[in-house]
């Protein structure tokens, strides 16, 4: 009758009646983690060399501190002036910078105004059969995967073209 009673009232009662104990949370380190420490050691220090886009107006860009007026082409340690007005020259010929680069870039941002272009589908294969993706976005989102890229230490290169629209910092 008794262990009835206890299976009735839950487990607060069958802790209380000496029943099998209830696993529960720890809110306090135990004491070998108190004296741990955490360590953490930079193995490569952020290379001075990385290519960081601040910002862009509808005249250009801001690349690591430098104004670049146009459409222009960043390479991983380089920054170019790109021969392209609108996303129509943007062709198999103006592409061929990003292709020739050693070590061969893994991926390729273009930025093509304010809007996202659709590009020629033979020119996207192309550069696919060249080993290099090709993500096409408008120019402030193509900005900001650049950048992301480059932080994540990846061999990214960037073909953009200024959007018409105002300024804004990244």
């Amino acid at each position: 009758m008794a262990v009835a009673a206890l299976r009735l009232l839950g487990p607060a009662a069958r802790r209380a009646g000496g029943g099998a104990p209830c696993r529960s949370h720890r809110l306090t380190p135990a004491d070998d983690e108190l004296y741990q420490r955490t360590r953490v050691t930079v193995l490569e220090p952020e290379s001075p060399n990385t290519m960081f886009i601040e910002g862009y107006t509808n005249r250009g860009f801001t690349i690591s501190g430098d104004l670049v007026v146009g459409p222009c082409a960043i390479l991983p340690r380089a920054i170019l002036q790109w021969n392209v007005g609108s996303y129509r020259d943007i062709s198999h010929e103006s592409l061929s910078l990003f292709r020739l680069l050693e070590p061969h870039i893994e991926i390729l941002v273009l930025g093509t105004g304010d809007r996202v272009e659709r590009l020629h589908p033979a020119v996207l294969k192309q550069m696919r059969a060249c080993g290099i993706a090709v993500e096409v976005q408008d120019t402030p989102n193509a900005c900001a995967t650049f950048n992301f890229l480059t932080s994540e230490k990846r061999v990214a290169a960037a073909g953009l073209i200024p959007p018409r629209g105002t300024y804004m910092g990244m």
